[in-house]
């Protein structure tokens, strides 16, 4: 199977994208996407998740204490087709969002439902 560079672009994303479709995962069935940002201070990562809830993103708020440097993790799980161009529009908000809070924008990841006629298989991916 060749790859569709219009599809699957040679970068990070549609690297990953390529990995879950040649892995079997069904990329037009919607997914739970989670895009990550992270925060040095907890005030910070409050303001930011504040600000996600008046934008209705579905979000979790979470220390992270095994991180040496950005300790407050925001998840936003957002219900997509896993598509090239809406993940890179999400990535360039969710950045724009982290800047103006003081946080870091730091991925996306997804779990990936693989079904054959053998076994079930569950797989994540993270950008």
């Amino acid at each position: 199977m060749s790859r569709d560079y219009q599809q699957f672009p040679d970068d990070e994303n549609g690297n990953v994208l390529w990995q879950m479709f040649q892995d079997g995962d069904d990329l037009t069935e919607a997914h739970e996407i989670e895009f990550s940002i992270a925060f040095n201070e907890e005030e910070q990562a409050d303001r930011c998740a504040l600000h996600l809830l008046k934008e209705e993103q579905k979000i979790s708020l979470f220390q992270d204490e095994e991180s040496d440097t950005l300790e407050w993790v925001i998840t936003i799980y957002v219900y997509m087709e896993p598509a090239y161009e809406d993940i890179v529009d999400l990535e360039q908000w969710f950045t724009k969002i982290a800047n103006e809070f003081g946080g870091v924008y730091d991925g996306w990841g997804c779990m990936a439902y693989v079904y054959d006629d053998v076994d079930d298989e569950e797989l994540s991916f993270k950008s």
